[in-house]
């Protein structure tokens, strides 16, 4: 089954209600049909920039907690990946959880991400593939 890559800014809008991103994301969670997929990175930073609201982040964990989102692991061996998609989008620059996000889609063969980053129009997939964004 084709599973959909999750990006900390959806997540974000989606447990702040004041966070101009709320509805669209709301939306998205009630209406996607296929499973999603992210890394512990994306979930670390979610909690970082929910930290005005301590219950948010409760809610959030709890979210996680019931399984609505796939959690990857990253491993030591994949740092090396990670530090070359880091050196190549230096100008950006790439962040930790893209990567993450990047090192997952070419690890998983997958394309489509939830996002509202812009950098992910630029990102490819294994210095080709373009990404489908399906939230932005």
């Amino acid at each position: 089954m084709k599973k959909i890559l999750l990006d900390s800014g959806p997540l974000i809008a989606l447990f702040d209600a004041s966070d101009k991103y709320h509805s669209d994301s709301v939306n998205f969670i009630k209406t996607n049909k296929f499973p999603l997929v992210t890394t512990i990175s994306s979930v670390t930073e979610t909690l970082h920039l929910l930290d005005f609201n301590r219950n948010a982040q409760i809610d959030f964990i709890e979210w996680i907690h019931r399984g609505a989102v796939e959690i990857q692991n990253i491993e030591n061996n994949d740092f090396g990946r990670l530090k070359e998609l880091t050196e190549k989008y230096r100008d950006l620059p790439m962040d930790f959880a893209d990567s993450c996000l990047v090192y997952l889609a070419e690890k998983l063969n997958l394309n489509t991400i939830a996002t509202i980053d812009r950098d992910f129009s630029i990102y490819r997939i294994k210095g080709r593939r373009k990404f489908k964004i399906i939230f932005s």
